[in-house]
């Protein structure tokens, strides 16, 4: 178990909310961890989720779509687009497959910040077209699934 603790803020009745991690890295291992597709897919995401890339282009104007796979078989899709990708910030849209209709979509600012001693912090910035769509991302599992990744992450970085 990490000693890094994620938080999320989500303010009743609003469009927004951040995520805030630490992490026992420097800057560029935080960022190579998000850009690189074969590092990415062995922390993102639930425990009990593997993940497939179907594109990954991490370069401002890119595209991405993922799929988590369980252990019956079931795939859950992903993908939005890159807006802008320099180490210090990921600009992105996010959207989930699952949905019944279309157009529920986040944007989503990333921000890695060096700190002291080869520190990183991450803020994640996600905006959603309704409050609606906030809180359903929100009660969809999504604080489960970006602890057990951001654990997995602290793993990871501590082999690289």
């Amino acid at each position: 178990m990490s000693k890094n603790k994620t938080i999320i803020t989500a303010e009743p009745g609003k469009q927004e909310l951040f995520i805030t991690r630490e992490f026992d890295a420097p800057r560029e291992l935080v960022y190579r961890a998000h850009t690189d597709p074969e590092i990415f897919a062995q922390w993102l995401g639930p425990q009990d989720l593997s993940v497939d890339f179907e594109v990954f282009e991490p370069v401002s104007g890119g595209r991405w779509r993922f799929l988590n796979v369980d252990q019956d078989g079931n795939k859950y899709a992903f993908h939005g687009t890159f807006h802008e990708v320099t180490p210090e910030r990921i600009i992105q849209t996010f959207e989930f497959d699952g949905l019944p209709e279309t157009g529920h979509v986040s944007l989503e600012t990333l921000t890695l910040e060096e700190l002291p001693n080869g520190r990183t912090k991450l803020i994640t910035h996600a905006v959603y077209q309704t409050v609606a769509d906030r809180d359903g991302m929100i009660q969809s599992g999504m604080e489960s699934g970006v602890n057990d990744g951001y654990n997995k992450l602290d793993e990871l970085l501590e082999t690289m």
